[in-house]
C-alpha cells in the first residue's frame, strides 16, 4: 500500500524529460531510500513527489488523488520536503523557523495555538537545538543550520516526509542520529523518502530502496531482495563485495575498484 506515488511520469526542467516513465509506489509507514549515480532524477523525482515540479506526463497521487486537486495548504498537511539546497534567511531565529513547519496548520491570522507550540517544542527538542533555539539561523554552522531545518519538518507532522540528501553537512554523529530519527518516524506510521548517496547507509537503514539510473527506475525492493554485485556495477561502475553487515546483517558493499574503462 502506497500513500503517494508516482504514475509514468516525466519529468525534468526544459523540453528533455529527466524522469522518464516512471512509476513508483514507495510502502506507506516506512522509509524509502532513493538511490543512484549523480544526474540520475532522484532530486527531480522528489520534487515532482512534493509538488514543486509538475510532470509534463503521468501524474503523482496522494491518497488516490492527483497533487493538482489538492489546495497548497491541504497538500502541505500531508507532504513536508526539506530540498538538497537551503536559503538562510536573515533575521530569522531558530525557533522561528522551526514555527514556520507549523504554517499549513494555523488559523488565518498565522498565530500559533499551543498545540502548534508544543510541536516547535517537541521538535526543538528532538533536534536538540535547545541551546541554540534563540540565536538567528545565519549563525549557525552548516550543521546545525541542516538540524533546524529538519526540525522545521518535524514541527510539520506531515504523514509523508521526502528529505533530499538530509546528511549533508552533518558529521557522522549527527548522520546516525538523522538516520535513527527516520526509522522512528517509520515506526510512529509516517512514510518517509530519503535521497541518499551512501549505499551502505540506504541498505542498512531503509526498508525499501529504489535504484534509479538515467531517469530510470531499475531496481525497487528492500536491500536484500535487490543488491547485487551486477546491479551495482551496471548503476554505479564500480566492482563490488557484498558482505553481511556486521551489526545489522544487511548487505554490505565493499568496493574493489571502478569497472570504467
Amino acid at each position: 500500500m502506497s500513500i503517494i506515488q508516482a504514475r509514468n511520469v516525466d519529468v525534468g526542467y526544459g523540453t528533455a524529460p529527466i524522469v522518464k516513465g516512471l512509476s513508483f509506489a514507495p510502502p506507506a509507514g516506512k522509509v524509502t531510500a532513493l538511490i543512484g549515480p549523480n544526474g540520475c532524477g532522484k532530486s527531480t523525482l522528489l520534487k515532482a513527489l512534493a509538488g514543486i515540479i509538475r510532470p509534463s506526463a503521468g501524474s503523482v497521487l496522494v491518497d488516490g488523488s492527483p497533487l493538482p486537486r489538492l489546495k497548497n495548504q491541504e497538500l502541505a498537511r500531508r507532504v513536508s520536503f526539506l530540498p538538497q539546497v537551503l536559503p538562510i534567511p536573515e533575521g530569522v531565529s531558530v525557533r522561528q523557523l522551526i514555527a514556520y513547519g507549523r504554517s499549513p496548520h494555523n488559523s488565518f491570522w498565522g498565530r500559533l495555538s499551543g498545540t502548534d507550540k508544543g510541536h516547535v517544542d517537541q521538535a526543538i527538542e528532538r533536534m536538540e537545538l535547545e541551546a541554540l533555539a534563540d540565536r538567528p539561523l545565519s549563525d549557525l554552522s552548516g550543521g546545525q543550520r541542516q538540524r533546524a531545518w529538519l526540525a522545521m519538518v518535524l514541527a510539520q507532522d506531515t504523514e509523508v516526509v521526502l528529505l533530499d540528501e538530509p546528511t549533508t553537512y552533518l558529521d557522522i554523529c549527527h548522520q546516525v542520529e538523522l538516520l535513527d530519527l527516520m526509522q522512528d518516524l517509520a515506526s510512529e506510521g509516517k512514510t518517509v523518502i530519503t535521497v541518499l548517496h551512501d549505499i551502505n547507509q540506504a541498505c542498512r537503514y531503509a526498508d525499501h530502496i529504489a535504484v534509479m539510473r538515467s531517469g530510470i527506475l531499475v531496481a525497487n525492493g528492500s536491500p536484500a531482495e535487490i543488491m547485487s554485485i551486477d546491479l551495482v556495477k551496471e548503476v554505479f561502475e564500480v566492482q563490488v563485495q557484498i558482505i553481511n553487515e556486521p551489526v545489522s546483517g544487511t548487505p554490505m558493499c565493499v568496493v574493489e575498484r571502478s569497472s570504467r574503462g
